[in-house]
């Protein structure tokens, strides 16, 4: 299910997106939104921000 999204909505690509392969993030109402960029009307992924911190710590980690 696509999570509902505001038009005030802020998009930012990933720096390591290439011409092909990009992905956006969002901060909406306490959570994490990621969708592909070249389907920004498709599926969407919402995550907690606690779970999004998370992640990004163990990306950091490696």
């Amino acid at each position: 299910m696509t999570p509902p999204m505001s038009s005030a909505d802020f998009w930012k690509k990933s720096t390591h997106s290439g011409t092909t392969n990009c992905v956006e993030v969002s901060a909406a109402r306490g959570s994490v939104v990621v969708r592909d960029s070249k389907r920004p009307d498709g599926p969407r992924l919402r995550v907690s921000a606690a779970a999004w911190d998370a992640f990004l710590s163990s990306l950091r980690t490696r």
